[in-house]
């Protein structure tokens, strides 16, 4: 019998592996049913709604029968006990959205990181170094509500302030030209061929040996995505009060407050040939 088995298992890993399976992503845009993100007082305009076995999508297309009513039924249901985080605390203008070697997006989320590192540091931060896996979601057009800042942001990292020498900083530049390049701000950088070209901070180029502050992520202190911050640092302070989503949720509330929308733009800083 187990000779059997052994047998089945060998011969489905060779029929895997000589299928063919290509992938391709698709945007949830909601183009098939008129979905929307629903916030706490449009879950039936949002969703649609779901009755006597059949959905009713919000475009007005009917779906019987299969596992989309029970679906659908499932998230409405869900709607009321998620009522708080589907507040509306912002306003977007049109959509940021993540993307390499720099975004609207990510310079957003780096330069108030260091904004928040220099304050609570009370130490001048010249640089800013995090990863664009930590960013889960675009910032949407229009409402933004709680729920998408805290989708935005949701992992468990610390504010830290970090101070590197310049030819620690360059060897961190130098990783990600060679790799994959992640979310740098205060560096004007060059990148041809997997190399960097070119470096500079506040208009000058790196100096080996002046010491740089660095606003980062406690994931990335030691080896999270291959990137090693902390790694002969001169100094560093690890804030274990302040998650990022403690640094960014009060940002987005306070530009709201002083009737700012929520917006930003690229600047060049990094250019990859």
């Amino acid at each position: 019998m187990k000779k059997v088995i052994a047998l089945l298992i060998a011969l489905s890993c060779l029929t895997l592996q000589a299928r063919d399976f290509k992938w391709s992503r698709v945007r949830m845009d909601g183009s098939r049913t008129g979905v929307t993100a629903p916030n706490a007082e449009n879950t039936a305009q949002a969703l649609g709604s779901v009755s006597r076995g059949c959905y009713k999508a919000p475009n007005g297309k009917t779906f019987r029968g299969g596992v989309t009513p029970a679906v659908a039924g499932a998230l409405i249901a869900a709607q009321p006990r998620m009522a708080e985080v589907k507040q509306v605390i912002a306003y977007a203008p049109r959509p940021m959205l993540l993307g390499e070697p720099e975004s609207e997006l990510s310079n957003w989320f780096i330069d108030e990181l260091m904004r928040a590192a220099a304050e609570r540091s009370g130490k001048k931060v010249d640089v800013g170094i995090t990863n664009f896996g930590g960013v889960r979601v675009d910032m949407p057009q229009g409402d933004v509500l709680l729920d998408d800042i805290l989708s935005m942001f949701p992992f468990k990292n610390y504010l830290c302030y970090v101070e590197l020498k310049g030819k620690e900083v360059r060897a961190l530049l130098e990783q990600f030209a060679a790799t994959r390049w992640q979310i740098v701000g205060g560096a004007r950088c060059k990148v041809k061929d997997g190399k960097l070209v070119s470096a500079e901070i506040d208009g000058k180029p790196i100096d080996d040996k002046k010491t740089y502050g660095v606003a980062t992520i406690s994931f990335l202190l030691n080896g999270g995505d291959g990137i090693f911050v902390a790694r002969n640092a001169v100094s560093l302070e690890e804030y274990h009060d302040t998650y990022i989503i403690d640094v960014m949720l009060p940002y987005v509330k306070r530009l709201t407050a002083e009737g700012k929308n929520v917006e930003y733009q690229k600047d060049g800083r990094i250019v990859i040939e």
